[in-house]
């Protein structure tokens, strides 16, 4: 039988009512745990993101240890530039991977090179659907399954060209820059339906690089296929789907809620106060705890004064949708008693 909080709720269903509007038990809680995972099992980080299995059950002993009412499916930002053919690798047994060697994009014919979308075949998509599947049988009637379907056209370009080459065509060649997102888009439309496929209840997309480029450039250049990614995937899956943008995000959070996201994940440098005044109450916040000052190298002290702070201030302006997290993915050195305060201080916490 699923579990179920105190009142016959299960965690998952906590999180669908909260993301929905409506009265929850408490508020539920879903730290951005992806490496860390790793760590606690004892896995290596190459093994975690090169092998399904090892990933799957990485996933489901983190949650048997803290029991968060959500879990997150994903590996590392270069999933989906893998795919399209980006050499990608590591430099050690414990660090993530990423791109090696020249960008896969330097050309226009670079870009017609790049084959149409095949979530089945190409790169780690098919070990990425495999532990999903895994994590979605283990958990998934208990349990809110997050699934990360890596990166928005803007961020996934910029992988596919370096940042600095991206940055330069963004002003001198917007055309070109345009033509490698149409192509970007293509894999995030594919990803996403095939991971809400196998099972996910949400799909949750970065586009940090974007929140790089200022506010002008980012609504011109970034927002437009932010909102034709998000339209497509929930018109396809019908899921929930998330955005998020590392660092302050604060003189965009107008433009990322007008993005047609249900979800905007909140790094811990944005005044969650601030957000609930930008943010319109229809969209939900996910965050936004520091994951290394406070969570990392903080006492568990520090971590219950931190997470009924965040709890206290979305209650104050009348919030429900919101689901307490670190602002961004925690760091592998978080102590396992941090993250035991914070998801406590959730579970004493009837302010929904």
């Amino acid at each position: 039988m699923p579990e179920r909080d105190s009142i016959g709720v299960t965690p998952r269903e906590i999180v669908i009512r909260a993301l929905g509007g409506l009265e929850t038990p408490r508020t539920p809680a879903g730290p951005l745990a992806v490496h860390i995972c790793a760590r606690l099992a004892g896995v290596s980080l190459l093994r975690y993101t090169t092998d399904a299995r090892a990933l799957a059950e990485c996933v489901l002993r983190y949650h048997e240890r803290f029991r968060p009412d959500a879990v997150w499916v994903s590996a590392d930002t270069w999933v989906s530039a893998q795919a399209m053919g980006a050499a990608v690798g590591a430099t050690g047994d414990d660090q993530p991977l990423g791109g090696i060697g020249a960008p896969l994009v330097r050309t226009a014919a670079d870009i017609a090179s790049i084959p149409p979308p095949d979530p089945s075949s190409q790169g780690r998509y098919p070990l990425m659907l495999d532990a999903l599947q895994r994590v979605v049988a283990a958990l998934g009637r208990d349990v809110f399954v997050v699934a990360g379907f890596d990166q928005y056209p803007f961020s996934l370009a910029a992988a596919l060209m370096g940042i600095n080459e991206i940055m330069l065509k963004l002003v001198d060649d917007p055309p070109f820059v345009e033509a490698l997102m149409e192509r970007c888009m293509e894999y995030g439309l594919a990803y996403g339906r095939a991971l809400a496929g196998a099972g996910a209840d949400m799909l949750s997309g970065g586009d940090s690089p974007a929140g790089l480029v200022g506010p002008r450039l980012y609504r011109s250049a970034a927002l437009p296929f932010e909102k034709r990614l998000i339209a497509g995937l929930k018109s396809a899956t019908g899921k929930p789907v998330s955005l998020h943008i590392c660092g302050d995000g604060t003189p965009i959070l107008a433009d990322m809620a007008s993005s047609g996201a249900d979800v905007l994940e909140i790094d811990h440098k944005v005044d969650m106060a601030r957000a609930c005044e930008i943010v319109p109450p229809s969209i939900a916040l996910w965050g936004n705890l520091d994951p290394v000052s406070v969570l990392a190298q903080g006492s568990a002290a520090d971590v219950r004064r931190a997470a009924r702070e965040a709890l206290e201030t979305v209650k104050a302006r009348g919030r429900r949708r919101f689901v307490l997290s670190s602002g961004c993915t925690l760091a592998v050195e978080t102590p396992p008693e941090n993250l035991e305060a914070m998801l406590r201080v959730c579970h004493q916490f009837h302010g929904a």
